[in-house]
C-alpha cells in the first residue's frame, strides 16, 4: 500500500498524460493526479467511456485542465497528429506519463491461435507499439524540463514475466514491454536523471478487462484504486519494478512463481515446465512450500 508520502511527480500544476484513461488502472490514476491538482490528458479509443470519465475531472477555469483525445495508440499518424495539440497546450512538457493501454485480442472465429496471423499482428500493434509510439512521440516533452522530478510509467503483465500457456501474443506483448521499459530506465538513467521509469505489473485486478468474465470483483482481486495505491507507494521509494500482490497472491509467492520460471533456462528444464505434468508437482512444492 501506499507509504510515507506521494512522490513528487504527483504535484499541483504539474501535467500527466494517461492512455487507456477511460477506465480501470488508467481511470484510477487519472483520479489521483486530478486530486494532487495536475492538469490531465486523457487518451482513450472508446469515445464514449472516454467522455463519461472526462466529466469526472471538470477543469476549474484558472489552475487546472482536463482534455480528453479519442486515439488509436497503434497508429504513429495518430500520434503524430495529437502531439502538435499536446505541445501548444501545455508548452513546458509532460511531467507524468503513463502508457497504459492495452487489448486482449482473439483468433478469428474458430481459428486457433497458430492459424490467424492477425490475432499476433493487433495484439503486438496495440500492447508494444501502442507504447513504442507513445514513447517516439512525446519523450521529449517528458525530457525538455531536467529541473523537476518527472517519471514515466508502462504498464506490464505478470504474463509477461513468468508466461502461461495460454495467450502467447499477450504474454509475447507484454514481455516486450518490460525489455522496452528497462531500456528506456537504463537510457535516461544519464540522459535525463530526473525523469524515473516504472514497470506497472498489476495482478489480479478487477477492471474492465476482466468485467466481462465477472459480474462483481472477486473475493481475490484488487481493485484498480489499489493497484494505483500500491504503484504511488512504489515510486515513492524509487522502485522500478512495481510488482502489485492481489488478495490471494503476495509478493513472496511471486517472487517464487518468477524465480521458478527463470530456473527453467538455468537448470535446463524445458519452457514453461511448471504447466507439464513431469514437472507440476514438484513446481508446486518448490514455489508454494
Amino acid at each position: 500500500m501506499e507509504s510515507g508520502l506521494p512522490p513528487t511527480t504527483f504535484r499541483k500544476g504539474a501535467t500527466a498524460l494517461i492512455t487507456g484513461a477511460a477506465s480501470g488502472i488508467g481511470l484510477a490514476t487519472a483520479q489521483r493526479c486530478y486530486s494532487h491538482g495536475m492538469n490531465l490528458v486523457l487518451v482513450d479509443n472508446n469515445a464514449a467511456a472516454l467522455s463519461q470519465a472526462t466529466a469526472k475531472f471538470p477543469s476549474d477555469g484558472c489552475n487546472t485542465t482536463t482534455t480528453s483525445h479519442i486515439l488509436d495508440v497503434s497508429s504513429f499518424d495518430a500520434w503524430q497528429q495529437l502531439v502538435p495539440q499536446i505541445e501548444s497546450q501545455f508548452p513546458d512538457g509532460i511531467d507524468f506519463l503513463m502508457l497504459n493501454a492495452g487489448a486482449g485480442i482473439r483468433p478469428d472465429g474458430d481459428k486457433g491461435k497458430w492459424e490467424d496471423p492477425t490475432y499476433f499482428e493487433r495484439t503486438f500493434a496495440i500492447n508494444t507499439m501502442g507504447y513504442t509510439n507513445g514513447i517516439v512521440a512525446l519523450l521529449k516533452m517528458v525530457t525538455r524540463n531536467k529541473d523537476v522530478a518527472r517519471a514515466i510509467v508502462m504498464t506490464g503483465s505478470k504474463q509477461g514475466i513468468t508466461n502461461p500457456p495460454g495467450n502467447p501474443a499477450y504474454n509475447a506483448s507484454k514481455a516486450a514491454v518490460r525489455s522496452i521499459a528497462e531500456h528506456l530506465s537504463f537510457d535516461l538513467d544519464k540522459a535525463a536523471p530526473n525523469v524515473s521509469v516504472h514497470l506497472l505489473i498489476p495482478g489480479w485486478t478487477y477492471t474492465g478487462f476482466s468485467a466481462g468474465y465477472f459480474k462483481e470483483k472477486p473475493a481475490g482481486a484488487w481493485t484498480s484504486e489499489q493497484v494505483v495505491d500500491f504503484m504511488v507507494g512504489k515510486m515513492a521509494e524509487k522502485k522500478f519494478y512495481i510488482l502489485c500482490p492481489d488478495n490471494e497472491v503476495s509478493e513472496e509467492l511471486d517472487r517464487k512463481r518468477i524465480l521458478w520460471s527463470s530456473g527453467d533456462i538455468l537448470e535446463g528444464r524445458p519452457p514453461m515446465s511448471r504447466w507439464r505434468e513431469e514437472w507440476k508437482e514438484e513446481a508446486k512444492r518448490e514455489i508454494e512450500g
